[in-house]
């Protein structure tokens, strides 16, 4: 609960362009590997790991792209075609790769189509988050169509509705990045693009 508490916050902060958006979400990873491993589920453990390792890679991205902006902040903006081609490719490969992983070790996973689903779908928003991208609310809203369904037929009603919250946020943080691409496309986007 608590992880999962501070993933929102982690999200809420991204919505505002916080860097404090990176060391809540390791902190979030943090908590849940603890979680996970206590409860001895492995796969748990792993995509926690990576999902630490993308977000000390967001952190260095975003205080790189504070350090090239004029005014300190982070630039958002739409992806190129070229990276939406391979922001789509990566979710649909990882999707393959992480499904037949999941499939193949069940141990891994209980429902292992859709934990890939979500899994490298959260993967894919991060690294456009880090990146600077509006699409990374695309993701993260097609992460939660899978997700609520699931958690909430999965009798984790707690999971289901911080998934909610998350799809609140979402569409809160999409309009703000959106409407904020218009106000800097007149200047050069320096910084997370970098």
């Amino acid at each position: 609960m608590i992880g999962n508490t501070i993933g929102l916050i982690a999200l809420a902060l991204g919505w505002r362009r916080s860097i404090l958006t990176w060391p809540a979400q390791l902190l979030s990873g943090l908590i849940l590997v603890g979680a996970y491993a206590s409860a001895h589920l492995s796969g748990g453990i792993g995509k926690q790991l990576l999902v630490i390792g993308v977000a000390a890679w967001g952190w260095w991205q975003w205080n790189r792209g504070r350090r090239q902006a004029q005014d300190g902040t982070i630039a958002v903006r739409f992806a190129t075609w070229k990276e939406r081609g391979l922001l789509l490719a990566g979710a649909v490969l990882g999707t393959l790769a992480v499904g037949g992983l999941f499939t193949l070790y069940p141990s891994l996973s209980w429902s292992p189509w859709a934990d890939a689903y979500i899994f490298v779908g959260t993967l894919v928003a991060m690294i456009a988050q880090a990146r600077g991208l509006v699409e990374f609310w695309f993701a993260w809203l097609l992460v939660d169509l899978v997700g609520v369904p699931l958690a909430f037929n999965s009798g984790l009603a707690f999971s289901g509705l911080v998934y909610v919250v998350y799809f609140a946020l979402v569409v809160w943080g999409m309009r703000d990045w959106w409407l904020r691409t218009r106000t800097t496309s007149a200047t050069a986007l320096e910084g997370a693009h970098a």
